[in-house]
């Protein structure tokens, strides 16, 4: 049996928030974190603003959505170029549904809706078909327990 190839990924995490007198309320303290990845430049992150987070900054339900959205791209020019389907644009307007409870919250779906230019001589059926194997290719897609689904429009450059 062989074994997969394993790529790891460091990210250093450090909160910012503490106001003066750390977490001794919950309104006492700010979300605001700074995210380091090395050789990469610092994200400002924070909550989301239901959650007393500032809106100004990423939240990781963003960041969540946004890592479906591009890994599905990346996966998908691939598979163009597989399809021998020329991609000239690509444009992703994504969504994703949480639910809180009071134990919690989770993701119920993301729908991606990438509106893919193809180069005219393309195939529009291939640029479409296309997207369930990258689909199937996304490293994100492929870690989540919940639906990501994919509502392409292909539109044919003019020339």
């Amino acid at each position: 049996m062989s074994k997969g190839h394993q790529h790891h990924y460091k990210v250093d995490v450090t909160w910012t928030g503490n106001q003066g007198t750390g977490t001794k309320t919950y309104q006492g303290y700010g979300r605001e974190h700074e995210i380091r990845i090395a050789g990469k430049p610092v994200l400002a992150g924070s909550s989301d603003p239901t959650f007393r987070g500032d809106a100004s900054k990423h939240n990781p339900e963003d960041m969540l959505v946004t890592a479906l959205s591009t890994c599905h791209m990346l996966s998908y020019l691939h598979q163009a170029v597989l399809a021998g389907v020329v991609v000239t644009a690509y444009q992703d307007s994504a969504e994703g549904t949480m639910e809180t409870d009071a134990h919690g919250g989770r993701f119920l779906e993301v729908v991606l809706r990438p509106v893919v230019t193809i180069a005219a001589g393309s195939d529009p059926a291939k640029a479409e078909a296309a997207h369930e194997p990258a689909h199937h290719a996304c490293f994100i897609a492929n870690s989540v327990n919940f639906p990501v689904r994919c509502e392409p429009r292909i539109v044919i450059q003019s020339v």
